[in-house]
This record gives C-alpha cells, structure tokens and sequence, in this order.
C-alpha cells in the first residue's frame, strides 16, 4: 500500500492530534488504481516549523491552518506555491471568511475546510486531494512515456526510411547518368531493387496506419459477422507466393466454422500479421499449421511454425512497439516492428488474449483467445 506524508500545521494540539486519529487507519481506493492509499500524518505547531520539513522531507499533503503563532498560513502557502507546487494545500481555519477562502485559492489552495469538521468531511477532502494526486502522477507518467514513445517512433522511422530512400536516389541517378549503358534491360535489377525498397516503406506506412487506428479508434462501427475461415484462407492466398519461394508449405485445419461478429479489416491484419511471420521467420522447406477451433463459446487460433524460434527473453519483448528479434538469421529480414504489437492491440479491443511459445531452433506457436 502507498503511503502519501500529510503535514498538518496547527498551533492547537487537539487538532493535530484529532487528524491523525483520523487517518491511522484510512485509506483511499479507486477502481483504476493496483493499490490502496494510506497516510502517514506528520505534525507541525508553527509556520516557521512547517517550511523547515517542507524542505527537508518528501510531503504530499498538507492541512494548513491560517492563523499561527508566527508567520501566517497563507505566508507557508505561498512558500509552498514558490519553492514546492506539487504538494497539495488545504486551508483549515475557523476564521473561514469568504475573503481568507479566496485570497488562499488564488495563491495556490487545493481545498478549503472549515473548523470545526467532521471526521467524514475530512476523509472527503483526503480522498478527492489524493485522488486528484494519483491522476496527475499518473498524468505525468503516460507524458513521459509519450516523449519516449515518440522519440523511439522518429529514430526508428528515420532509420528505416532513410537506408530505402538512399538506395532508391543512388539507382535512380545511375539510371539518370546512363551508367549501364543506352540499353534499358541493363537497368532492370536496378528497377527491381528500387520498386522492393518502395514496398517496404509502403509496408511501414501501412503499419503506422493500423497502430493509430487501433489506438484511437473504438469498435462501434462497422462490426460485422465475418467467417473466419475466409479471412485466413484470403492470407494464406496472398502470401503464398512468397511461401512457395521459400518452398513453406501452409495448411489451414478449421474445425469451428464460425462467425464472429467484429471488423473484418481487423481479423485480417491478425491474419496476415502472423502468416506472414510464420513464413518470414521459417527454414527453407517448412511448415506453417493455422488452426481454427470453437471452446466454451470462444474462438481459438493457433499458427505454429517450423522456424527459427525465439528465446523466453524474446519471446518476453514481442509485443513491444519497434521490437524486432536480431540475429544472423534476421539481419536480413525487413519489418517495422510494429506488426505484433498491433495484433495484440486488436486482440485487446475484442477483449481477447495471445501468448507464444517458442523454442530456439524448432519453431514457435501464436495462439488468439477471441471471445464469441
């Protein structure tokens, strides 16, 4: 349980001993929050006093009376506002004239309680100050996050757009400067390795795509019954050019037949997201094994492969944005790293679940708990 410090500043004892009575054994809870929160209530008699903790010690909270002995509460709030805005203040006075409450709001008071109160009404005050707390901390948190997310997104972005567009730009003056020669068959391996790179940043263009639209968008709209089995047998179609390559053999198993109702665009890009990284990620003569099966009113699906496999490190990582395994067997390998993190955001908005196991060397199972 998390302990917020409360200072109380007053100059009667029976108030601050009444305080702390009060909060030995109370605590906050909220539905969103993992913990309860409790309080540990530290005592100051004078304003002189309650500045020297301020400054030596972590307070979260602080119930200031205005009238003390010294320097007056609203002197201590405007301390508190100049040199540490994150605690939180509560005037309590029983001098609670209108003037007093707003001259404490306008330099920084959170709340404002009369005396004499009530031991609910100050458990009211507490929980709304310490409610108000977890949301900016956590306010703060999801901030920096954001920084970090974003910074991480443009490095990535920069990097894997930068190498493509080089190439493209070296092929294209090449084909400009007429270095190969007046014959155009001379420049075809330079076309093709050029319209290559294009896929691939159109790829990553198409998966930041999908991660917004997963992040903003809320299912509501265009939900449908979609067969499940069509949707994968369509992936299993439009990557099969490339399993065939790589002489990859997929075969479909469908013992649910059923529909689900949902967007169909998202069952295909779970689809398409985990065929595909089954042949990607596969040795030269392979198997990848899609299975379709119906289990107290839920929908399971499994793609197993024959591949190169992961690590529990890796596996641990795979669902992070930009995550990508690196190896010698995946240098080669293009992706954004945004795939699996998508397909388990698609699986979290149909209140899904997905989970791998995977063995280095031998291969590694996917498998999609949807609810019906």
């Amino acid at each position: 349980m998390k302990k917020l410090n409360v200072l109380v500043v007053d100059d009667e004892p029976g108030i601050r001993s009444g305080v702390s009575r009060i909060l030995n054994n109370f605590t906050v809870s909220y539905p969103f929050m993992d913990a309860d929160i409790g309080f540990n209530v530290i005592e100051a008699e004078t304003g002189e006093k309650a500045i020297d903790i301020i400054d030596s010690e972590q307070i979260e909270i602080v119930l200031l009376d205005n009238k003390l002995p010294g320097i007056q509460g609203t002197d201590v709030l405007d301390f508190i506002n100049k040199n540490k805005p994150d605690i939180l203040v509560m005037m309590i006075t029983s001098y609670a004239s209108l003037e007093l409450a707003i001259k404490a709001t306008n330099i920084g008071a959170h709340d404002f309680i009369p005396k004499p109160f009530t031991p609910q009404e100050l458990k009211s005050s507490l929980e709304n100050v310490s409610k108000h707390l977890f949301l900016r901390g956590m306010t703060k948190k999801m901030n920096k996050e954001g920084k970090e997310i974003r910074y991480q997104f443009l490095s990535v972005l920069s990097h894997e757009l930068k190498a493509p567009l080089n190439a493209i730009d070296g092929y294209l003056r090449m084909m400009q400067n007429k270095e190969a020669g007046e014959n155009i068959e001379d420049y075809q391996q330079m076309i093709e390795r050029s319209l290559n790179r294009i896929k691939g940043m159109r790829n990553l263009i198409m998966d930041l795509l999908d991660l917004t639209k997963i992040r903003l968008e809320k299912k509501t709209e265009r939900l449908e019954n979609v067969k499940i089995k069509n949707v994968a047998q369509n992936a299993i179609e439009s990557i099969n050019p490339y399993a065939i390559q790589k002489d990859v053999n997929i075969s479909l198993t469908d013992e649910s037949n059923c529909e689900l109702n949902a967007d169909p665009s998202d069952i295909e890009i779970i689809f398409n997201n985990l065929i595909s990284n089954a042949v990607k990620y596969n040795k030269d003569g392979g198997k990848v094994e899609v299975k379709l099966e119906m289990n107290n009113n839920k929908l399971l699906i499994s793609v197993t492969d024959t591949g190169i496999g992961m690590t529990n490190e890796e596996t641990k990582k795979l669902f992070n944005e930009f995550f990508r395994v690196k190896s010698e067997q995946t240098k080669h390998i293009t992706g954004s790293g945004l795939g699996l993190s998508i397909v388990k955001g698609i699986v979290d908005l149909y209140h899904g679940e997905i989970k791998v196991e995977s063995k280095t060397g031998e291969g590694s199972t996917f498998s999609i708990i949807l609810p019906m």
